[in-house]
């Protein structure tokens, strides 16, 4: 056998399973998992030997070989060992597993529902071997279906537990789908039994952010954090929108995040709305309007500092909607009653100067080499035919005479010849319903 890729018999294979158990067990609060290269973790394992005094103080779980490291609540496995690893786990699994389900069986064939609890050995054992082989694999869906099917039946399990497996399981494959699925499933039971999630809604959203720091775009983190809105409250989605602000303004590229903010603002629109809350009663960040203006501003701030981000571009065309629909000449925040024609084109006008001005703005950067300034112009150029197709339809507003359709037509020639068709073909539509 080669360096990386060890002989080891089958005792010594679950020896190192047992290892790896024992170590789960001594520290509970591990919270981060890692695959490391044998190099590493002999460099890692001879730091801690110069702090041998220190540590055997603490009471840290020390593993000093060439397998695994385990020190401050992080462990670390020997990349060489991982593929015996993963077959002692998945056999371990399998057995304890098919020896549950036969229990399982003959406890429903005989109408004893209660059955399951003559037999936590196995249902132990089912949990003990599904958790080492998720840290191995974290997408092995059978053994997340173990433990579903085991917490079910069992109550006595810590179902807080399952949020710090799934977190641990993330923190090396924060993409799983299997993990996000089975810790959405873990919150729903808990949400059965507690009137409010506003404590698990917060450590959710800290740990969305945390993971999306090590994994950029990661749709699945915020998908899930999209899906907790679900249980928040209308204050509890405020203040997230207010909380979220500054790691967009640092993640400008990341949709997810931008798509994460468009969700929870329809979520307070929808509250006002349907009268969930009074949107006079959103004093802390003001009216419902002025929330909305001020991320229409602070989009504009973004597009201007950050040349060529399409995440803000698509994320102001939402706005873009919202604002025309709802925001009208009343100083509240949803009129309940229609706009007028006149007061509707006159909000609309307003609202599509600066727009304009801000396209004008971004279409006349110095030329540069720069695929960036490029981005912008082209990005722009998109959002204007888009806002002629979308909103400006149902006006009587010519655009063609606040911006100039022959200033436009050439600059889309230049920069994105493609889209020269879609305009014309707009500007005929335009021509025809005049």
């Amino acid at each position: 056998m080669t360096e990386n890729d060890p002989m080891c018999s089958e005792v010594e294979t679950f020896d190192l399973l047992d290892q790896l158990h024992q170590i789960l067990d001594c520290d509970p609060l591990i919270d981060e998992l890692g695959f490391i290269h044998p190099s590493q973790l002999m460099m890692l394992n001879e730091g801690d030997s110069r702090l041998g005094s220190e540590l055997s103080t603490t009471g840290e779980v020390e593993r000093k070989n060439n397998i695994f490291w385990s020190r401050e609540h992080k462990l670390g496995i020997s990349t060489d060992y991982l593929l015996p690893l993963y077959k002692a786990a998945k056999h371990k699994f399998m057995d304890a597993y098919e020896t549950y389900k036969k229990h399982f069986s003959l406890s429903l064939e005989n109408d004893n529902m209660d059955s399951s609890c003559a037999f936590p050995e196995i249902e132990d054992e089912v949990m003990k071997n599904s958790k080492a082989l998720l840290l191995l694999s974290s997408d092995f869906g059978t053994a997340w279906n173990a433990r579903k099917l085991v917490i079910s039946k069992r109550e006595d399990f810590l179902i807080s537990d399952e949020l710090l497996l799934s977190a641990l399981v993330l923190s090396l494959a924060p993409k799983s789908e299997s993990s996000w699925n089975y810790r959405r499933w873990v919150i729903k039971r808990i949400a059965r039994r507690c009137s409010t999630l506003e404590d698990i809604v917060e450590k959710e959203s800290e740990l969305v952010e945390k993971i999306a720091e090590k994994s950029t775009m990661n749709y699945r983190a915020w998908n899930h954090r999209s899906w907790l809105i679900s249980y928040m409250t209308s204050e509890q989605a405020l203040r997230e929108l207010n909380v979220n602000k500054h790691w967009a303004a640092l993640h400008v590229t990341d949709n997810s995040c931008f798509h994460y903010r468009r969700k929870l603002m329809l979520r307070i629109l929808g509250d006002v709305s349907h009268g969930k809350v009074a949107d006079t009663c959103i004093t802390q960040f003001g009216s419902l309007k002025l929330i909305w203006k001020d991320e229409v501003d602070w989009n504009e701030v973004l597009i201007r500092r950050y040349i060529g981000r399409e995440a803000l571009w698509l994320h102001r065309r939402f706005l873009s909607v919202y604002w025309v629909k709802h925001f009208g000449t009343a100083q509240h925040g949803i009129s309940p009653l229609p706009i007028e024609k006149g007061n509707k084109d006159n909000h609309v006008s307003v609202f599509i100067d600066n727009e304009v001005n801000l396209v004008q703005d971004c279409l006349n950067l110095p030329d540069s080499i720069f695929e960036d300034v490029q981005s912008q112009a082209i990005h722009s150029a998109a959002y204007l035919l888009w806002l002629n197709r979308e909103i400006l339809s149902s006006s009587t507003i010519n655009l063609d005479q606040k911006l100039g359709a022959d200033d436009l037509r050439t600059l889309l020639n230049k920069i994105c010849p493609e889209k020269i068709t879609v305009w014309d073909s707009l500007l005929r539509e335009k021509t025809d319903a005049c």
